[in-house]
């Protein structure tokens, strides 16, 4: 499976910064403005870059190996 340029940018932004901040953001706000599921949010989001991770990482994997056919 290889992604377009665009698309892989795009995950990689969202698994290397989006998605951990959130996490984090939604931790200290969560302590401060007593929202729920602080915990279960910020996990999710850590397992959702993860998954996301693993699929571009796959990808960039695949990616090299056609070019390094060229």
């Amino acid at each position: 499976m290889k992604l377009p340029d665009k698309l892989y940018d795009i995950l990689k932004w969202t698994v290397c910064i989006l998605l951990p901040a959130f996490g984090v953001f939604y931790v200290a706000m969560a302590g401060t403005w007593g929202l729920p599921y602080a915990e279960e949010i910020s996990k999710t989001a850590q397992a959702v870059a993860l998954f996301i991770g693993s699929l571009i990482g796959i990808s960039s994997v695949q990616y090299y190996k056609g070019n390094k056919d060229d």
